[in-house]
C-alpha cells in the first residue's frame, strides 16, 4: 500500500479524501489542516496534525491549498524522505522549494463539497522531477482513477486556461442566462435540457461541428436585435462572443 499525507482541508482536499477512502490501495496515513473548521467534513479516524514538525512517514505528500501559498508553504517543509506533490493546475513544479523529490498531482474537475463527484472518471495530470518517480505517482494515481495522464508543466498550464473557458467561463454564461431568465420572468429550468444536449453532443462531434446559432449563420438582423435588448457587459459579451464565432466560419 502507498502511504500518504494530505495537506489542505479545502474543496479538493475534501474529495481527495474521500477517494483515498474507497481503494484499499492506499494508506491514509494523516492529514495536515492549519484550522479545523472542516473537520466534521473529514473522516474523524483519520489522524490529524496542525503542525509541519509533526508530518508522519509517508510515500507521497499532497499539498492541496491555494494556489498563491504553495510557494511559501513548501518552503517550510523539512522532509528529507517521500514525493511531495502538489494539486494546482497553473503553478509550474519549480515552484515547490522542500528538499524532497517533487512533482505535481492534478486532477482536472472543477471541486465543490456539496457536489458528489466519481472521482474514477476524473482526468488526473502527472508530472515528476526526476523519471524514477513516475511509476509511483501513476501507481497511487491508477487506484483512484482510470484516467492518467502524463503531462509537463508548460503543458498542464495550457490546460488549465482550456478549463478556465469549458467551466468558469461557460459556468458565468448559464448565470448571464439565468440573470435574463429572471429578469423577464422566466424559469431557467426551461434551458436546462438545451445545457444538457450542449455537453452531449461534444462527446460524439467536436465543439466546431456542433456550433449552431446566429452567430454562426452570420444572421445580421437577429444578432442587431439582440443587441438592442442587452445593455452594459451582457451586451458587450454577447457582441464580442459573436464576432468571434462569425469569423471561426468565414
Amino acid at each position: 500500500m502507498i502511504k500518504v499525507v494530505l495537506l489542505g482541508s479545502g474543496n479538493v482536499a475534501y474529495h481527495l479524501a474521500k477517494a483515498f477512502e474507497q481503494t484499499k490501495d492506499i494508506d491514509f496515513v494523516q492529514q495536515y489542516r492549519r484550522n479545523s473548521k472542516n473537520d466534521k467534513l473529514f473522516n474523524e479516524s483519520i489522524p490529524k496534525t496542525n503542525s509541519l514538525e509533526n508530518l508522519a512517514k509517508a510515500d507521497i505528500y499532497i499539498i492541496a491549498i491555494n494556489d498563491d501559498q504553495i510557494l511559501e508553504f513548501s518552503k517550510k517543509l523539512k522532509l528529507r524522505e517521500g514525493l511531495v506533490v502538489h494539486t494546482s493546475g497553473s503553478v509550474p513544479m519549480d515552484t515547490l522549494k522542500c528538499k524532497c523529490h517533487k512533482g505535481v498531482f492534478y486532477p482536472l474537475q472543477t471541486f465543490s463539497m456539496v457536489q458528489q463527484i466519481d472521482y474514477m472518471n476524473i482526468p488526473i495530470c502527472l508530472e515528476t522531477e526526476y523519471v524514477e518517480d513516475m511509476p509511483l505517482l501513476k501507481h497511487f494515481a491508477e487506484a483512484i482513477s482510470k484516467n492518467i495522464y502524463e503531462v509537463n508543466s508548460n503543458q498542464r498550464e495550457k490546460l488549465h486556461i482550456a478549463a478556465v473557458f469549458a467551466n468558469n467561463f461557460s459556468n458565468y454564461m448559464f448565470k448571464i442566462a439565468k440573470d435574463i431568465c429572471e429578469e423577464n420572468h422566466c424559469s431557467f429550468d426551461i434551458l436546462k435540457p438545451l445545457i444538457q444536449e450542449t455537453v452531449n453532443k461534444i462527446q460524439d462531434i467536436s465543439p466546431e461541428e456542433a456550433q449552431t446559432g446566429p452567430a454562426k449563420r452570420k444572421d445580421k438582423k437577429i444578432i442587431d436585435k439582440h443587441l438592442s435588448q442587452l445593455s452594459g457587459d451582457q451586451k458587450k459579451i454577447y457582441k464580442l462572443i459573436s464576432k468571434s464565432i462569425s469569423k471561426s466560419y468565414q
